[in-house]
């Protein structure tokens, strides 16, 4: 395996580090709330920088994610990215692509994704490929943003996208919907992520691939949010190693002291864990090769490893990393919100036990080697 970015990957990469550097500053952050930074969306979208992940892959979608983790920048790249983009780019039918792609593309439109799969959405089937969806989903992040929703429905037993995909397991589908036609009930998240209730009542919606659609997107979300939080923690440690290096005790600095060193050595070690499963996760599923283990794994390490880190970075700001409105602040609640979504640790290693005691995960090494 060769994680070297690509030429169009560098390039993707650096100029969205550029964007995110030049408009989400601190004090442009501060002024936005909880709400989504439209100038830079709309950047972003003039830079093709969505598109581009057409070309660049789910690997180039990582590493200009760790720009925009580093930042924080509160913008929905990574929903729309996954849940619309290479959704429907791998999964959708060819008057799907046809249709959805362009908006997806310049970013005016913008996807949301309601996962992970819960019960209690309702689908009454309609001819070609249509259903009506019924039910509530308690929280989707950038909801409030989004023209569509990526609905993951939660099904009965049967053949389907679960470990083993064997008679007994639980099998999920995907429905594209536009919101127009539901209810949005602003939620307040730990990150400022511009979540909502998504209340659906007969909201017309159109299936997006078949039984193996979920777990694939699953899988990609996992690695595309993984990816963020490498750089929400690279930002934070970034920002503690400043810190430290300026503030002195005692006329040395802080960073001078063999107990900050050691900290900061351990969320270094630690956020490369957390980027080296992302890239290898992305690289098999750009590389079509199986890559649903390598996904769980580096969701783990972003919910173990991640949490540990922006503790750290607060930490080693001492007093001031309780100050609310410092910078540092807002990569430890990012840092958190993303501990918990798509799945906590405890529960993702969980998953990737019974996927492995299962031999699912076994995979395709030796055609990887």
């Amino acid at each position: 395996m060769d994680f070297t970015p690509t030429p169009e990957q560098e390039a993707a990469r650096d100029l969205a580090a550029r964007i995110f550097g030049d408009l989400s500053t601190p004090e442009r952050l501060a002024g936005l709330g909880g709400g989504t930074d439209s100038e830079l969306w709309k950047e972003l979208g003039a830079a093709g920088l969505a598109g581009a992940v057409e070309e660049t892959g789910l690997l180039g979608l990582v590493l200009m994610l760790e720009e925009q983790g580093r930042t924080t920048a509160q913008v929905p790249f990574a929903a729309s990215c996954v849940y619309g983009l290479l959704a429907v780019a791998a999964h959708g039918t060819d008057e799907q692509r046809e249709r959805l792609l362009p908006g997806l593309r310049d970013g005016s439109a913008v996807a949301a994704g309601a996962f992970p799969a819960r019960g209690g959405i309702v689908v009454d089937a309609l001819p070609g490929g249509r259903a009506r969806l019924s039910g509530a989903v308690p929280w989707v992040p950038w909801l409030r943003d989004a023209t569509h929703v990526l609905v993951a429905v939660r099904g009965g037993p049967g053949p389907g996208s679960g470990p083993g995909g064997g008679i007994g397991k639980v099998t999920h589908s995907l429905w594209m919907m536009r919101t127009e036609g539901a209810a949005c009930e602003p939620v307040e998240l730990t990150a400022p992520w511009s979540a909502g209730r998504l209340v659906l009542d007969g909201v017309e919606a159109e299936r997006i691939g078949g039984p193996e659609a979920h777990a694939d997107v699953l899988a990609a979300a996992r690695t595309a949010f993984a990816g963020l939080q490498a750089g929400v923690c690279a930002g934070s440690l970034a920002r503690a190693v400043e810190y430290t290096n300026e503030r002195e005790q005692f006329g040395r600095p802080l960073a001078a002291k063999q107990g900050v060193q050691l900290r900061a050595a351990e969320a270094h070690m630690d956020i490369e864990a957390i980027r080296v499963t992302a890239y290898e996760a992305a690289w098999r599923r750009d590389a079509g090769l199986d890559h649903e283990s390598h996904a769980l794994t580096a969701a783990w390490w972003a919910s173990e490893a991640g949490k540990r880190v922006v503790h750290t970075g607060q930490h080693l700001h001492g007093g001031m990393g309780a100050d609310l409105e410092h910078p540092v602040h807002r990569h430890f609640l990012w840092g958190r919100q993303l501990d918990g979504y798509l799945g906590c640790g405890a529960e993702l290693l969980e998953e990737l036990g019974e996927l492995i005691a299962s031999g699912a995960g076994a995979g395709d090494e030796g055609e990887a080697a």
